[in-house]
């Protein structure tokens, strides 16, 4: 079996153009990328959003000469090992890391032989004549180092402050005879941390000049923009998912894999292309999927393909869900919760109508429906299995029955294909009958949502640290980004600290005056997810 690429930072530079498989969508995406309208990509892990990012940064290079735009790649994966006593802190840490990557990358293409002035600045000091590090590397380097000693004190003096870095971007590209510098910015909000998240698209919005492009890959469903940050004006945001419904979807994902493999894996698959497609199909647009069950079944036959999309989507996806509790002790009930939902009610249920619809020739379906009105611990647990690939999210505003709106999900294919017996018998067929109308709805109050629970104390007892948790759920409401409106009643009711409000049914929150049943559930919604983005962040 071939040796593949998993990850995109195992690439180098010079093989990454070559290992590119164009889609219509993909250019439309890297066109986007290279223009100097900021853009958001926005997709699970492993989808190619850090493969987008570097081919969009490779392209902008190749072109340099004719387009005067510099790319600066950044990636922000070291995010999670530093440690912040202040808020501000953060944003001191991304702007040294900013400065650093265009000083590095500027140099490596060989601009600075004779360094224009404003480079100090981007620098923390001196940015000529020197082999020892800028003081801005080591202001980098001690935040990145924090989670030894997270009390140091860091001395962040040398840290430009946004409206510096602005005109020294623009000053540089003067000089330099650049038309701008585009940053691509690869792990810019990491996961289940909202308060950086916030921080960080408040720096994204604020450097944007005609000198300056900012450009971002982010997880679907767990991010937070904060209030100075609107998705509608301040960036281009665009979805990375390859559609298993498209026409050229199995073409594509094929050509993925044959432009790493060697001759005898392209000639196994050329001769078993349905068990191939079987795979294509399980990896619901996620080339890291479908790149690990080649590799795990390392061969393509029946056998191996059954074993490997039973296994995989059986148990190392669903594991890798799980993992996240031990990581996000405080979301421990919505992961597992999550995973009861989707594995036992929403797979089990689409299994037994599939199957129904291969006898009598009708459609098949991934896909399930939520109402919008549905508790929001619910929508929060479908975030996170988004985040893992377990779930995505398909459409918005949909008309279910009754003319009911809410949101259209679909299932990983390999998660349903694991239900079958054989999948190497009958998951073709699955997938070449599934219809976006044959989806499963759950009302605003299904069954399935009674043990999700509102007031059961898993956040408190699950903690690592319950005595540092209990004092955010002492705090007062004011904390919380809810409305004057929302606030005034839940003082009515004296649900007065972030505890409170979490203990709080929606039977309690009818008893206050003009609130009756949808605003309940509307408030209760409102109130839950600004006290889970609290506690997360």
């Amino acid at each position: 079996m071939s040796d593949f690429y998993i990850r995109t930072e195992d690439i180098s530079n010079e093989d990454l153009l070559g290992l590119f498989v164009e889609t219509d969508r993909d250019r439309q995406i890297i066109n986007a990328l290279k223009s100097q309208v900021p853009t958001v990509l926005v997709g699970s892990r492993g989808v190619g959003k850090s493969f987008l990012l570097k081919v969009a940064a490779a392209e902008q290079k190749r072109d340099l000469a004719t387009t005067g735009a510099f790319p600066v790649y950044v990636s922000f994966t070291k995010s999670s090992l530093v440690q912040f006593s202040k808020p501000e802190q953060f944003q001191w840490w991304m702007l040294a890391k900013l400065c650093n990557s265009v000083f590095r990358a500027l140099a490596k293409e060989g601009l600075l032989i004779k360094a224009p002035k404003q480079l100090s600045i981007l620098a923390g000091g001196n940015a000529a004549g020197s082999s020892s590090r800028s003081q801005l590397e080591e202001v980098e380097e001690a935040f990145e180092l924090s989670w030894r000693n997270p009390d140091q004190q860091i001395d962040v003096s040398a840290v430009p402050d946004v409206d510096s870095f602005r005109e020294a971007i623009e000053d540089v590209c003067g000089e330099l005879k650049l038309s701008r510098i585009s940053l691509f910015i690869d792990e810019a909000a990491h996961v289940f941390l909202p308060q950086q998240q916030r921080s960080f698209f408040t720096l994204f919005r604020d450097l944007r000049t005609s000198f300056l492009t900012c450009n971002a890959a982010i997880y679907p469903g767990v991010t937070s923009y904060g209030e100075t940050f609107q998705k509608a004006h301040d960036a281009n945001f665009i979805s990375v998912e390859r559609d298993p419904l498209s026409s050229d979807y199995g073409r594509n994902m094929r050509e993925i894999v044959e432009r790493q493999a060697d001759s005898n894996t392209q000639r196994e698959i050329a001769k078993n292309g349905q068990l191939f497609a079987v795979l294509a199909y399980a990896a619901s647009g996620n080339p890291r999927l479908l790149l690990k069950t080649i590799i795990n079944a390392k061969t393509i036959n029946s056998t191996a393909i059954n074993e490997v999309v039973r296994t995989f989507y059986r148990q190392e996806i669903w594991a890798e869900h799980s993992l996240l509790a031990e990581k996000y002790p405080g979301h421990k009930h919505l992961i597992d919760w999550g995973r009861r939902f989707v594995e036992d009610v929403v797979l089990s249920d689409l299994q037994k109508k599939n199957s129904q619809s291969l006898v009598t020739d009708k459609s098949t379906s991934c896909f399930f429906w939520v109402h919008r009105d549905a508790p929001m611990a619910v929508k929060h647990a479908l975030q996170i299995l988004a985040y893992t690939g377990v779930v995505s999210e398909h459409s918005l505003g949909i008309k279910a029955t009754r003319a009911e709106v809410g949101t259209r999900y679909s299932v990983n294919l390999g998660c349903l294909f694991a239900l079958e017996s054989l999948p190497s018998q009958t998951a073709f067929a699955i997938s070449q009958a599934l219809s976006v109308k044959r989806m499963t709805e759950f009302g605003s109050n299904h069954s399935s949502y009674l043990d999700l629970g509102t007031n059961d104390g898993t956040l408190e007892n699950s903690a690592v640290n319950r005595e540092a948790l209990m004092q955010q759920l002492g705090k007062d409401i004011s904390v919380l980004d809810i409305s004057g409106w929302q606030k005034s009643k839940l003082r009515e009711l004296e649900l007065n600290t972030v505890g409170n409000v979490l203990k709080a049914t929606e039977q309690d929150l009818k008893k206050a005056e003009y609130v009756g049943n949808v605003r309940a559930r509307q408030m209760r919604n409102a109130a839950e997810a600004a006290v889970f983005e609290y506690l997360s962040g």
